[in-house]
């Protein structure tokens, strides 16, 4: 668990899907993303594949959900994909709860724990016109560079 101010990141697990189906069912959420909503039963069976991790033992997958300690509720997940020295982020929040600050906070937290990890260089993709998703990225302490992979901007931290 990585705990901040006011959250809590839990580790994912296939338990999570009932609540965070409803968290995650604005169609908005997938305007830069792609994709669809899915049912609990297959977030469900999504969760079980991540929660049991990477099949690449050269790559870990660690997600958390995003638990509001205060409100007792989820409200997103944050996840970092590690490979060799390199952690891949990413940060979802429910429509409910978003400007809030809470993926600033989520994703700040999740820097601060990756710090402690061996790891040395975070990454995120942020699609170009996600503005709010670029300042949670420079809030983690992210730069955007000029690179562009799939038609989304990365950002980087050197640890």
């Amino acid at each position: 668990m990585i705990t901040t101010t006011r959250l809590d990141l839990l580790p994912l697990t296939p338990e999570h899907a009932p609540e965070m189906a409803g968290v995650l069912a604005d169609r908005a959420l997938h305007t830069f993303i792609g994709g669809a909503p899915l049912s609990p039963e297959a977030l469900q069976t999504r969760y079980e594949r991540l929660a049991a991790g990477s099949p690449d033992p050269a790559q870990r997958w660690l997600n958390w959900v995003i638990s509001l300690r205060e409100e007792a509720c989820l409200a997103g997940t944050v996840q970092a994909t590690i490979t060799g020295l390199t952690a891949e982020i990413a940060w979802v929040v429910g429509t409910p709860w978003q400007g809030r600050g809470i993926a600033r906070e989520a994703a700040q937290g999740l820097v601060t724990w990756l710090r402690t990890q061996p790891v040395d260089a975070v990454i995120a993709h942020v699609h170009p016109d996600h503005h709010a998703s670029a300042a949670v990225a420079a809030a983690a302490g992210l730069s955007r560079t000029d690179e562009v992979d799939d038609g989304e901007i990365r950002w980087r931290l050197l640890l």
